[in-house]
């Protein structure tokens, strides 16, 4: 394997730097760590959200402001994302305090179960992609002989059949609206090695992230509070959020919790006509697979049934595939909606599908980044054409995001240098995450009062605790739901961060609470234990 040759790296750096003029002659020696990547000059910890404000100015009264909570947009206020609500608030605050009085709290660090960030965590990134990142960005270093010896060659190779495909070879430039098209060449050859069934460019449009991609679907399918868009529940927040910002009405339909978090057609059936009935008019179908926050992998035939359902109500299916390579058991495995709607015969005149992926999840955990894509299929041109539209107002999406959705759809293949470590970075990260889903699974089903289905996939636990009506009486006389007196209480005596299961919805009389499987592995056996031990102390003190 190879190591990171920072040494040279650095010294390459620098030299390039010089012949720049960057840093001139008579620059002193100390700027020069200053003006170097911090990773090459220091590790000091920072922390990712503002610091709390400490100015002394006074602010000015709100009621001479001219936008106020009772003029702006209501949709926004009706909008609430719940991975980064008031729990995540609150352990930023408690961060902040440890960080100026360490030992301040029974705990010396916050261990931020909440979101699905893995390399906040600690996860490496894939060495192939941040090389290929790392001369698309910084091109001149390409014909540098010492680069032969920091970069594997087939990450050298890459970078230049990218670059070759970027306008003025630069990653700093303005793309096509819907990405870069050799990008969105390579990105459809993954789809078709992944499914078996061919995939054209033009139906991929490049976008930061996933999320986006969602945001401009409902902004297509959503006119009116009449437009409703079928979702589970438990629901990733991004989905009601974007239903609420763009006016229209989110129709829930329940997964069923004791067959495993099941998807039964019945259900959608039910939900479906009891809308209807209402007025609303049911746009779209949408399918978290693998699921979040509840981890159940979908069964082959189930989305057949799926399939069929949407193509019989006339329903655009918007399919989450964003978990697509997060699989842990081995009796599951990832099916695109795509592939199965085609084996069944069903081509573009027959269903409208819409399929969403991102570089942040996986095993490549590049949240940051920003980079995703959404195949759209089903679509009759001049609508496609009014897609490009809103694609355009956004001008283009960044440029290392669609790189890396490129990398991710095509990564290296047998013979090339890098394959060997890649293939040793992807099995050791999704091994890791496998064995870290399977012992907080066991952890927390023996605690008392508290179920959790497996973990298929994803990177999520989604257990039921059966709250003492002494807890629910105590959350009500805090004016707050009782998953989240729990996870609050969990957060002030652990440092252990995670959300409750109403911020994604849930049956009525339930609680839940979401918890990652990101922390890094040293870390489990520590959440276990706090974890373990405020269960016992929080039964006992409520127990009726």
């Amino acid at each position: 394997m190879r190591k990171f040759a920072s040494g040279r790296l650095r010294s390459l750096l620098i030299r390039s730097f010089q012949q720049k003029h960057i840093l001139r002659p008579h620059h002193p020696s100390s700027s020069l760590s200053s003006s170097l990547p911090r990773f090459l000059s220091s590790s000091t910890p920072v922390l990712d959200f503002p610091p709390s404000s400490t100015s002394s100015m006074a602010e000015p009264s709100a009621s001479k402001l001219p936008v106020t909570l009772q003029n702006i947009n209501p949709k926004i206020l009706k909008c609430e994302y719940a991975v980064r609500g008031e729990i995540v608030t609150l352990a930023q605050r408690l961060q902040e305090e440890l960080l100026a009085n360490p030992g301040s709290h029974p705990f010396d660090e916050i261990l931020y179960c909440n979101i699905g960030n893995p390399q906040s965590l600690g996860q490496h990134p894939i060495t192939f992609f941040r090389e290929v990142l790392a001369l698309c960005d910084h091109p001149s270093i390409l014909d540098k002989s010492e680069t032969q010896g920091l970069f594997s060659a087939d990450a050298i190779e890459r970078a230049w059949q990218i670059l070759d495909q970027i306008p003025g070879r630069a990653t700093g430039a303005y793309s096509h609206s819907q990405g870069i098209k050799g990008l969105r060449d390579t990105i459809a050859a993954g789809i078709e090695a992944r499914d078996g069934y061919p995939a054209d460019p033009n139906d991929i449009f490049l976008t930061d992230g996933a999320s986006p991609a969602v945001h401009m679907m409902m902004q297509l399918l959503i006119s009116s509070e009449q437009d409703g868009i079928l979702c589970p529940i438990p629901q990733y927040p991004l989905y009601s959020a974007s239903i609420a910002l763009h006016g229209g009405t989110l129709v829930p339909y329940f997964l069923d919790e004791a067959s495993g978090w099941g998807l039964e057609t019945s259900e959608l059936k039910k939900q479906l006509e009891d809308a209807r009935s209402k007025g609303i008019n049911p746009r779209a179908l949408v399918v978290i697979n693998p699921g979040n926050p509840t981890g159940q992998v979908l069964a082959e035939d189930n989305q057949r049934q799926i399939v069929e359902f949407c193509k019989q109500e006339g329903l655009v299916l918007l399919a989450d595939e964003v978990y697509q390579e997060n699989v842990y058991v081995p009796d599951k495995e990832f099916h695109s909606f795509k592939k199965v709607s085609r084996s069944m015969g069903y081509g573009e005149k027959d269903i409208s599908l819409v399929s969403f992926q991102s570089v942040s999840k996986g095993y490549y955990g590049e949240c940051g980044k920003r980079g995703g894509y959404m195949e759209v299929t089903g679509i009759s041109p001049d609508v496609r054409e009014q897609i490009y539209k809103v694609a355009s107002v956004n001008l283009c999406s960044n440029i290392s995001g669609q790189i890396l959705a490129s990398l991710v759809m095509s990564p290296p293949k047998v013979g090339d240098e890098s394959y060997e470590l890649y293939c040793a970075e992807k099995d050791g990260i999704l091994s890791s995450l496998a064995r870290r889903a399977k012992t907080l699974e066991d952890a927390l089903n023996n605690l008392e009062g508290v179920t959790c289905n497996r973990a298929e996939g994803a990177m999520y636990l989604f257990p039921r605790i059966n709250l003492p009506q002494k807890a629910i009486k105590a959350a009500e006389a805090a004016n707050t739901a009782p998953d989240a007196f729990y996870c609050r209480r969990l957060l002030n005596a652990t440092g252990i961060v995670v959300v409750p299961g109403s911020g994604f919805g849930q049956v009525p009389g339930t609680w839940h609470f979401r918890c990652t499987i990101l922390p890094q592995e040293d870390k489990i056996p520590a959440i276990v234990t706090r974890l373990t031990d405020f269960h016992k102390s929080f039964m006992d003190e409520f127990r009726d």
